[in-house]
């Protein structure tokens, strides 16, 4: 099939729009990850990334999970069902609040993060190869502000919600 436009509308050029560059570098970048890691492991994308914020940050809440990998309430939290029901994931109760679990590693989970971020490492590391340190660094800051924007963005739509 022609990567051609089939609208007779104004021009947009998908693929010049960047949060579809984006979105397709990071999915394909996902997916090379998943089929290295979910022979090993049995994990898919998103149990791999709770898996990866919680060994980073616990203990934390579903909530918090959502917060940091910008992923869907439904996902997260099936996501963290499979990776508790596999004896990955511990929960505790909030004194509080009993409705709030904290989630962190368990050992297994703790056995199985240290397993896979290796590969992680490895692949980043090949990513990134083929960028010189200075647009390593370039890239980094792009990131960054790019970030920023959408933060930005994110509070105009909070403040004006259309």
């Amino acid at each position: 099939m022609p990567d051609t436009p089939t609208s007779a509308g104004p021009s947009f050029a998908l693929a010049d729009f960047l949060p579809y560059r984006l979105s397709v570098v990071t999915n394909r970048i996902s997916q090379c990850f998943a089929r290295r890691y979910a022979d090993s492991f049995q994990l898919s994308i998103a149990e791999w990334r709770v898996l990866a914020v919680v060994g980073n940050f616990a203990p934390m809440s579903s909530s918090d999970i959502c917060e940091k990998t910008a992923m869907d309430k439904v996902k997260v939290s099936r996501a963290v069902s499979r990776l508790a029901d596999r004896g990955l994931l511990t929960r505790r109760a909030d004194r509080h609040d009993q409705r709030m679990h904290y989630l962190g590693l368990s050992r297994r989970g703790q056995r199985v993060y240290d397993g896979v971020v290796p590969m992680a490492v490895a692949i980043e590391r090949q990513l990134t190869s083929a960028l010189s340190a200075g647009e390593r660094a370039t890239l980094t800051g792009i990131l960054d502000k790019l970030a920023g924007c959408v933060d930005e963005l994110e509070a105009a739509e909070r403040e004006n919600p259309t």
